[in-house]
């Protein structure tokens, strides 16, 4: 009895083996075929015009709230100035006042930048996700046109240029956003 078992227990190993170096195999075959893309999304954001439009946008929205804060600014550097100018020859109750309206000027702008870097902030992140959908099918779509079976993003150890499939991303944004001919 325990001779029987030896071979077959032999047969299955064999047979074992036989399936694993056919499943490697079969995988270094498909590795050799596979078409893969990579491509560097951080370009795609900072290049591609829905997401330059978008800035824009933003830039835009928030340039009338930043030139108050920078006039607010300069009306702050000048009562300094004039603090450190006239403070010796000014009345103590003057002096007093002057400083109260520095310490209270300098607090409304601190708040006050505060506020508006939390809201573009919100902002930013409002437009990136409204426009994010828009890159992922772009690559998407770029990759089953061009039969890619995997497509990497940044950060990677290494990728050539054969594989780097930006440029072609960021012109297919670019067709995307173009307006129609005719309009």
């Amino acid at each position: 009895m325990a001779a029987s078992t030896v071979p077959a227990r032999l047969g299955l190993a064999a047979r074992t083996l036989v399936g694993a170096v056919l499943v490697l195999l079969a995988a270094a075959a498909l590795a050799q075929s596979a078409r893969i893309g990579y491509v560097d999304m951080k370009r795609l954001i900072d290049q591609a015009p829905q997401v330059v439009e978008s800035r824009r946008k933003l830039e835009s929205e928030f340039r009338q709230r930043d030139a108050a804060l920078q006039t607010e600014q300069a009306r702050l550097l000048e009562l300094e100035a004039r603090e450190r100018r006239d403070a010796a020859i000014l009345p103590k109750a003057a002096a007093d006042s002057l400083r109260r309206e520095i310490g209270a000027l300098r607090k409304s702008i601190e708040r006050t930048r505060k506020r508006l870097a939390e809201e573009l902030k919100a902002r930013q992140d409002e437009e990136f996700n409204r426009q994010w959908p828009r890159l992922e099918a772009a690559v998407i779509a770029h990759a089953r046109e061009n039969q890619l079976d995997l497509v990497v993003q940044a950060p990677v150890m290494y990728a050539s240029a054969q594989i780097d499939i930006t440029d072609a991303v960021l012109a297919r944004l670019r067709r995307e956003a173009a307006p129609a001919p005719g309009r």
